[in-house]
């Protein structure tokens, strides 16, 4: 399950297939160390996006 909380770099581990999302949200740099202690909800504020929109696209395409 795909949750807000979740760190980056475990969503990556469980689920590559996320990549292309992430980046499509302006994550280019999923692969950073940031990424590893990030969480979903954090990178949303960070990069200036809606993290529930994320989620969809998530939960839609992965």
């Amino acid at each position: 399950m795909i949750r807000k909380d979740m760190l980056i770099g475990e969503l990556i581990r469980e689920k590559p297939e996320a990549i292309p999302v992430l980046m499509s949200f302006g994550m280019g740099c999923v692969g950073c160390p940031a990424s590893q202690m990030e969480s979903l909800e954090e990178a949303a504020m960070v990069h200036g996006f809606n993290v529930d929109e994320l989620l969809k696209a998530l939960k839609e395409n992965v």
